[in-house]
């Protein structure tokens, strides 16, 4: 296993984040050795100006935290966040699609995100609180299907995180033909090794510092 501080992704996605917030963030990145930070997209040219030689790379999310904008409109906040310097995508796929059977229009969405960008990794947020197995299984199949490198388990944001058995399903369902992202949740080692265990290569958390100290986060968020 690599060392556990290269499995993080150090995220701060809440609405009230302020500028002083990201560039705590990118230092705490550094100094831990993160492998990213995640951020809403307006503050991603911030972030790669604060991490600028560093290793630490730059994840945006889009189309957050409900996944129910417009295709167009994912792709442009995506081209914009590649311009501003993400090296990495977080997507939300679009739950009322799915909900409605209209499984051409989540592949569609999520395949339009992804030809925007070819040589990037991009990771497709399922929200898997809000979905039954069955569902799970399906959207799982569509993001790989459609170009996903990642299937991710939540935004943090819904009624729920990631749980070890929405993982193992995944992970089941993508058989190697993408990676397993766990967020939402997860707040201290233990946890944090189940995961890793049951094959999640990252983990999305606001907790990255109490989980490679061997603390228990008392942060609410992600």
């Amino acid at each position: 296993m690599k060392p556990l501080n290269n499995y993080i992704d150090h995220t701060l996605l809440k609405a009230t984040a302020t500028k002083n917030d990201i560039i705590q963030l990118c230092e705490e990145a550094k100094q831990y050795q993160f492998f990213s930070v995640c951020v809403n997209s307006c503050y991603v040219s911030l972030a790669k100006e604060q991490l600028k030689n560093s290793n630490v790379n730059v994840c945006s999310v889009i189309g957050f935290p409900l996944g129910a904008m417009s295709t167009e409109a994912k792709v442009a906040e995506t081209k914009q966040a590649l311009n501003d310097g993400a090296d990495e995508i977080d997507m939300v796929l679009n739950l009322g699609f799915l909900k409605s059977n209209n499984f051409d229009a989540v592949s569609n969405d999520i395949k339009a995100v992804k030809n925007s960008m070819p040589t990037k990794t991009l990771k497709v947020i399922l929200e898997t609180c809000y979905l039954e197995e069955l569902e799970i299984i399906k959207a799982s199949e569509l993001a790989i299907q459609s170009g996903a490198n990642f299937i991710k388990t939540s935004t943090g944001f819904g009624t729920g995180g990631a749980t070890l058995n929405d993982v193992k399903l995944m992970k089941h369902i993508a058989n190697g033909n993408a990676k397993i992202k766990a967020s939402g949740g997860i707040k201290d080692y233990k946890t944090a090794l189940d995961y890793i265990n049951l094959g999640a290569e990252r983990l999305g958390t606001s907790s990255g510092i109490a989980i490679v100290t061997g603390q228990i986060s008392e942060d609410k968020n992600y």
